[in-house]
Formats: structure tokens, C-alpha cells, sequence
């Protein structure tokens, strides 16, 4: 997993609320069990529509917005159904980071094991960054996980908490298992302690 330090980009805004994560990636892209190639289906309803047209002023469908990396959002992103295809839409597509005043649990959980940092502030400091990005061609912010700070286009500073395990975690770009190997030569051990208390456990029963 790659780590998440500190990230300057470009901001693009999602002025909805309790975007459920079937409209993230509808189903009919969860037929893969990989990671890539799911930026096609990111909000495809919106994209492209039923007549393939779309919404012509969603931010994916907008100039101004291609190769945005932080998406700006409202409350209650991602709820719905738990599926892990949602942050890998977003990531494939290229968002390292997301901000919204508040973010469905499970959501949520699934963006940090997947390197995303889903940054959470105030409603009305998200309005604030709203108002700024839909004023400025270009708009770009820079989030710092050490410092726990989202700096605006205007050169604002926005402070954000953070579970410190989390961040820990996404500073050195661990995922569960990478966590694990840290522990590497403590569990080998271990296991060549129990071979001798407990051979049994070992036997080739085959």
C-alpha cells in the first residue's frame, strides 16, 4: 500500500449528500475482484446516463475538473452497501483523498486498508472549501497527514482529527498485513517455540 504523507492536488466537488456507494460503482462492476480497472464505473449513473449522455454538469463530465486527486464532498458519503469496490473506484480513477463533514462507517473503515485518507471537518469549513474551488479554475489544496491540516486554495488552515493508529498506518503505507510482517521474526519464533511444546500440532497427517 502506498504511504500517505502529504498531498497537493487538484480539488474536484461532489455537491450531494448520502452518496450511497452503488452510485460510487454501480453492481454491475463488482463482477472483478481487483483493484484496477473500476474507473470506468466510478458514478457511471451520473456520467453517462441511460441515453449515455449523463449529466452534463456532474464534475467527471467537466474539463476543469480531469486529473483531479481530492475529492470535495457533503454529508454522509458512502453509505449503503459495504462494498470495498467503492474506494477502489475512487483510487483507481487517482483520488488519494476525500473530504466531507461526516462519512458512513463502513465506508469509511475501508478507505484507510486501502491508503485513501478520508479527511473529516466541520459543515461549514467544507462550505467554505466549496465556495472557494467552484470560484477558482485550477483550485488546489494541500492535506498534510503529520500536521493533521487541509490548507485551502485561499491559504486557509483547516485542522482535522485522526485515530493515531490510523495514522500511523497510512504515514508508513501498512495495510493489516503489512502490519503483521512487522512482526515477522516475533511470530517465527513463536512458531518454532510451539514446534517443540507441541510437535502434534505439527504432524504431516497426510
Amino acid at each position: 500500500m502506498d504511504a500517505f504523507t502529504k498531498h497537493k492536488g487538484l480539488v474536484a466537488p461532489l455537491d450531494r449528500t448520502n452518496v450511497d456507494t452503488d452510485q460510487i460503482i454501480p453492481k454491475q462492476y463488482l463482477k472483478t475482484i481487483k483493484r484496477t480497472g473500476l474507473r470506468e464505473g466510478l458514478f457511471s449513473d451520473w456520467r453517462y446516463g441511460p441515453d449515455g449522455k449523463g449529466d452534463r454538469t456532474f464534475f467527471l463530465n467537466q474539463a476543469r475538473y480531469q486529473g483531479a486527486t481530492v475529492l470535495l464532498a457533503r454529508d454522509n458519503f458512502g453509505c449503503g452497501s459495504s462494498r470495498e469496490h467503492a474506494p477502489w473506484a475512487l483510487m483507481d480513477y487517482g483520488f488519494r483523498c476525500l473530504i466531507a463533514p461526516s462519512y458512513a462507517d463502513i465506508f469509511f473503515n475501508n478507505c484507510f486498508k486501502n491508503g485513501m485518507l478520508p479527511v473529516v471537518l466541520k459543515p461549514e469549513e467544507v462550505s467554505q472549501l466549496f465556495t472557494e474551488v467552484e470560484a477558482q479554475v485550477g483550485a488546489q489544496m494541500t492535506v498534510d497527514l503529520a500536521s493533521q491540516t487541509v490548507t485551502s486554495p485561499s491559504g486557509a488552515t483547516f485542522h482535522f482529527d485522526i485515530d493515531p493508529f490510523r495514522k500511523e498506518s497510512l504515514l508508513k503505507g501498512f495495510d493489516e498485513i503489512g502490519i503483521t510482517l512487522t512482526h515477522e521474526a516475533e511470530i517465527t519464533a513463536y512458531e518454532q517455540r510451539r514446534k517443540q511444546e507441541a510437535p502434534w500440532l505439527f504432524a504431516d497427517l497426510t
